[in-house]
């Protein structure tokens, strides 16, 4: 969300994703999906790297979310054993088994 500032200096938050077009005329008007148009004080300019920033902040997120701790990780060599009495199938170069016997 960004914060932007109506004409009678009113405060509100905008989720960036509904906004179709910000046009400068003598005041700032943005055009949302729904086809209602905001009046604001902020220049497009303002506006547009308020956008920026709050778009850099989701992706930050959602980059760390990818970065699981270790103890969330399986230890992907027990899910390749083989089992009791199978033959014995070599290890790759990381130590983990082939999946299959194309893989050697």
């Amino acid at each position: 969300m960004i914060l932007v500032t109506r004409l009678d200096r009113q405060v509100m938050l905008l989720n960036p994703d509904h906004i179709i077009s910000i046009e400068e005329t003598p005041d700032t008007v943005i055009t949302l999906y729904n086809g209602h148009h905001i009046l604001v004080r902020e220049r497009s300019r303002v506006l547009l790297n308020r956008i920026v920033a709050f778009r850099t902040r989701v992706l930050r997120q959602a980059s760390a979310a990818w970065q699981r701790p270790k103890y969330c990780s399986r230890s992907r060599l027990s899910l390749y054993t083989p089992p009791h009495g199978a033959a014995h199938q070599p290890e790759s170069r990381d130590g983990l088994l082939p999946l299959h016997h194309q893989d050697v």
